[in-house]
């Protein structure tokens, strides 16, 4: 174990951790109102309407395997009766096909962001930087994917990198674990790291929210135009009934 090892295995994740944190607790104390997306839905509505429900469904069920992957021990789902060469193939399966999903959507709402005139003036270096770090991020970890379990012999994360990631949060983070994974598993846990940090900095922040003040909000009055505009109708003869 190098300097190095302890650097990017032992430091970096604490770094953007705490980057994490206290940056949403900033953003949200001092751009209360820029805790948003930022929809641009007004300015295009087609490229929208498939490219981000296939960007959101597919980031969704790459979360939910990281989160399987990552913080559920390989004993447990052996004691469940999940075998390692039923979980290999699912996990394979799921997680190539969510993570094309994902990048064909991301693709599209960049393509949408570079094309269309209004959408692209709306976009800020902030947002370029987000889809940048986002992209890179995921391409890394589709590449690792394939390359360690389908071009490759096949690569169990969960005896190495997994326990480097649960071992942070109880506070003795093991470097050797991830100095001896490929290297594109660890350029993807690297890109990931970024990504957090940068993450209370964007429009990423409105994952972290649900709509519940919905739920309780007041109702909002609607009311009808005249075909005339106010203040120019013609004044009737007479009395007028009330």
């Amino acid at each position: 174990m190098n300097a190095l090892d302890v650097l990017l295995w032992v430091v970096a994740p604490y770094v953007a951790l705490t980057v994490f944190v206290l940056g949403h607790a900033w953003r949200y104390r001092y751009d209360k109102f820029g805790w948003t997306t930022r929809s641009s839905q007004m300015y295009e509505s087609r490229l929208l309407r498939i490219g981000s429900p296939l960007f959101h469904f597919g980031i969704l069920v790459v979360i939910l395997g990281h989160v399987g992957g990552l913080l559920v021990p390989k004993a447990w789902t052996e004691a469940a009766g999940i075998g390692e060469g039923v979980y290999h193939v699912v996990a394979v399966v799921l997680g190539t096909v969510a993570g094309v999903a994902t990048l064909g959507g991301i693709a599209i709402l960049i393509y949408r962001r570079r094309t269309v005139g209004p959408v692209f003036t709306a976009t800020t270096r902030n947002d370029k930087l987000m889809y940048a770090s986002l992209t890179v991020t995921l391409v890394l970890g589709l590449a690792a994917t394939v390359v360690a379990n389908i071009v490759g012999g096949g690569y169990d994360y969960r005896t190495t990198i997994s326990p480097w990631f649960r071992s942070i949060f109880y506070f003795s983070p093991d470097p050797s674990l991830m100095a001896g994974a490929p290297i594109l598993f660890r350029l993807h846990a690297l890109s990931a790291l970024a990504l957090f940090a940068l993450w209370p900095f964007t429009r990423l922040v409105h994952m972290l929210t649900a709509p519940v003040g919905y739920v309780t909000r007041p109702y909002i009055v609607y009311r009808s135009r005249d075909e005339v505009r106010a203040g120019s109708r013609v004044p009737r003869r007479g009395w007028e009934h009330s």
